[in-house]
């Protein structure tokens, strides 16, 4: 009996080490990783923090990113590799400032890496530049995507067609529109209001362009009603990615201010989306931007937190773990803290 409670004991010890999260690297400080398998490799594009003179935290002003690199490893329990520079701010004709946290897709052989960045005016757009090596470089086109705005582009290949998400609450800018349309005169919404809610569009056939206006994406909660304004701890703040598990589309997303990494699911790319529940407690820093991926038949979270800058939330340091479901497709909930 001693022996099966030992072996129990020993059993979990090695689970719970197994589920531990662990650095992927740390010569550099990024963040928001986007990671995509591309011929059997696994790749992370992920924004690059670094101290500049921008000392104002105000609508995240001291995320003062200048360039982009990509990062690969062969399995999630290695290090990463820098790749190196895929794409500097002074390459990106339109851009002023604030590379932010990018995404990437292929389609036949090219790579299109889309990002956010502010254009000359201090507006956050959508940039597009294109590869034919997922490790770069790549070449920003001259202007950014006509219809988008906003931060923290992730697309969805699905059935053959191409779907991008976006949206950020205040440095991200989605409160100053309304119907796809921008002023800085829209009043703060109520806490009683429905909340704002992230975007999606169908991608042209040429990657390049939105074949439809920005739709708003629902997000409900269990008695199909929209989040309020006032639901810090379910509405949308910023972040947003999709994946797709056993037919479900999952929409996971940071709430911002409670810092909780949360998610929603439904039954096609556009909604509407049931929220479901927490992914991860809040981490050291500030939020959560995040990936899910399926690698070799296992989920992974990809996502990242302060501890290595001592806790400066503009510094941060990329981190993976397993991700699991139980038997009804829910996500088990994870320690941020960890």
């Amino acid at each position: 009996m001693m022996r099966k409670a030992l072996a129990l004991v020993l059993f979990g010890q090695f689970l719970f080490a197994q589920e531990k999260p662990q650095y992927l690297f740390e010569e550099l400080y990024f963040a928001d990783p986007s990671v995509h398998v591309f011929n059997k490799k696994i790749y992370i594009y992920p924004s690059h923090d670094i101290q500049t003179e921008v000392t104002d935290a105000a609508n995240g002003g001291h995320f003062n990113m200048k360039d982009y690199h990509v990062l690969s490893l062969e399995s999630p329990s290695q290090k990463a590799k820098d790749e190196g520079l895929i794409l500097k701010l002074e390459d990106v004709p339109w851009a002023e400032k604030q590379l932010w946290a990018p995404d990437i897709a292929k389609k036949g052989k090219n790579y299109y890496f889309y990002f956010p960045a502010k254009d000359k005016n201090g507006i956050f757009r959508i940039g597009l530049a294109t590869s034919k090596n997922p490790a770069g470089p790549f070449k920003a086109e001259k202007e950014p995507i006509k219809g988008t705005y906003s931060i923290d582009p992730k697309v969805l290949e699905d059935n053959g067609k191409y779907y991008i998400y976006f949206g950020g609450l205040k440095g991200g800018q989605l409160q100053q529109y309304r119907d796809n349309v921008h002023s800085e005169k829209y009043p703060n919404l109520g806490k009683d209001e429905n909340a704002l809610l992230p975007k999606m569009a169908l991608l042209k056939n040429n990657m390049k362009g939105l074949a439809e206006a920005p739709k708003d994406i629902m997000i409900l909660d269990e008695n199909g009603k929209l989040l309020k304004a006032g639901d810090q701890h379910r509405r949308f703040f910023e972040g947003v990615w999709v994946h797709k598990y056993q037919n479900k589309y999952y929409l996971s997303y940071s709430t911002g201010e409670t810092h909780k990494l949360v998610y929603a699911t439904g039954d096609n790319p556009y909604g509407p989306f049931t929220f479901q529940g927490e992914i991860l407690s809040p981490v050291v820093g500030w939020t959560t931007h995040h990936s899910i991926v399926e690698i070799d038949k296992k989920w992974y979270l990809f996502y990242h937190d302060s501890k290595l800058s001592g806790g400066k939330s503009y510094l941060r340091s990329l981190k993976v773990r397993e991700l699991k479901y139980d038997e009804n497709g829910k996500i088990i909930p994870m320690n941020g803290q960890d």
